[in-house]
Order: C-alpha cells, then structure tokens, then sequence
C-alpha cells in the first residue's frame, strides 16, 4: 500500500460540509495517511482545532492568508502567539504575500508576513507559504529573516527561484496544475529538481488536476499528482511516495 502525505488541503473549507467524512475515507482508501490543514484567517483556528482533534490523520497549521488581508487585525498576530503556546501545530501557515489581487495593500501584507515568520521562528515551526507574483519578495524575506523552514505550496516560479529555495532549506509543493501537460516550465522543474525538497499537494477544494478541470478537488485525487510527477522523473509511485512522505514527516515532525 501506497502512503501518501498532502502537504495542503484545506478540509475546513464549507465546501466539505456535507460529506467530509467520506472525503476522508476516500483519502484513507487512496493511501492518504497524512493531511496538512492550513488556515485562512483567525475564525479559521478553532474549526480547524477541531477538525484534527477529531481525524488523527490531520494535522493544523495556523496563520493569516494574505488573501483575506481586510479580515485580519494587528491583534490576531498576537493571538496566534497564544493559540500556539496552548494548541498543537505542526506549522504556522498558510501565509505570504499576493501581489496577483491588486486591492490587496502590498505594505499590510508584508507586515503581516515577516511578524508571522518570526513567531514562526520562535516556536520552530516551519512555514506555509503562499507565493503570488511575489517569489522573489518571497525569498528574499525568508532569507534576510534566516533560520526559517517551510514550504512554498502550489510553486509556480522559475527554475532560478526554485533554486533559491532550495539552497534555503526550503520545499516547493506540487499539486493539480502539474497534471495539464500546457504547465512545461512546472514540469521540467519537478522532472529535474532535488527529490528531497518535494511535498505533493492538492490544494483542496481548489485546483484540480487536468481530469477534473472545473470539478471540487479533495486528498484522494493526490494520486492523480503522484503518477504524473512519477512519469516525469521517470521513477516508480511507489518511490515517490515515499520520498514525498519522509519529507513531509522531516519538515512538519507529524506525531
């Protein structure tokens, strides 16, 4: 059997309402044995809390998505400061910045993100990091800040910024966009990069991969992800699930 880590999925989506016990016995099925839920903004913590205390198999990281700048306030940075000294965690996420959204103030984001980094930091959590027309930013952050570790999910930079990363210690995280075969600049990155800076994600409910363009994505579909970045390196599923799983146990220290 297969086992398999989605490194980004985000289970407490409204979206699952209706039949998230059976989106997770599909990924228990598909060999998902472990899922990484990423917050969005701070109403987000305690359902997430309550997610992974129910389903052992999902682990909580919490954070402020730059996407949803207008929900946060100065005063959440300083609750997640709390939440983490009183609630497991396996990262600080999803946070970054997104320059993509043009009514998203670049100045807001970038104080929320370096603040988050730090208390990420400080607990020695690694980061989840989203990265939206902003990748050089990005890096160039993590690496004046300094003794970081994360991920950058969803990765859709060069071949230069991928290596940055990596020379920082950092993973890139694929996920459904890898499977449509117009995506050649993202395929010749995992075809060719370290195996031990790549995690395999689905992004759920959000980007599907090629076969279910338009549908919800959830974790079972990883396995759609896995046999085309398989068939890229030219290496069996079964040697990169486990490589992918071992650095999602290295980076997020799952229980």
């Amino acid at each position: 059997m297969i086992e398999l880590t989605d490194s980004h999925a985000h289970l407490d989506d409204a979206g699952f309402d209706g039949d998230r016990a059976a989106v997770l016995r599909r990924a228990r099925k598909a060999g998902i044995q472990n899922i990484v839920v990423p917050a969005i903004h701070r109403a987000s913590w305690p359902v997430i809390d309550a997610l992974c205390q129910a389903h052992p198999e999902t682990h909580p990281a919490y954070g402020l998505h730059p996407i949803y700048l207008e929900q946060h306030r100065p005063e959440h940075l300083d609750d997640l400061v709390r939440w983490l000294n009183e609630h497991r965690a396996v990262a600080v996420g999803e946070i970054g910045l997104d320059f993509f959204l043009e009514d998203l103030d670049p100045e807001r984001q970038r104080s929320y993100f370096q603040r988050q980094l730090h208390i990420a930091r400080n607990f020695d959590l690694p980061v989840v990091v989203h990265a939206r027309k902003a990748m050089d930013e990005v890096t160039s952050i993590l690496r004046r800040i300094g003794g970081l570790r994360g991920v950058v999910h969803s990765f859709s930079g060069s071949e230069q910024q991928a290596e940055q990363l990596w020379q920082l210690g950092f993973c890139i995280g694929i996920g459904g966009p890898v499977t449509y075969e117009r995506a050649q600049r993202l395929r010749r990155i995992v075809a060719n990069m370290p195996i031990d800076h790549l995690l395999l994600e689905t992004d759920a409910p959000d980007q599907p991969g090629a076969a279910h363009r338009g549908q919800r994505n959830e974790p079972a579909r990883l396995t759609e992800v896995l046999a085309v970045v398989a068939q890229l390196r030219g290496a069996s599923e079964q040697d990169i699930a486990t490589a992918t799983t071992a650095n999602a146990r290295k980076l997020f220290r799952f229980d």
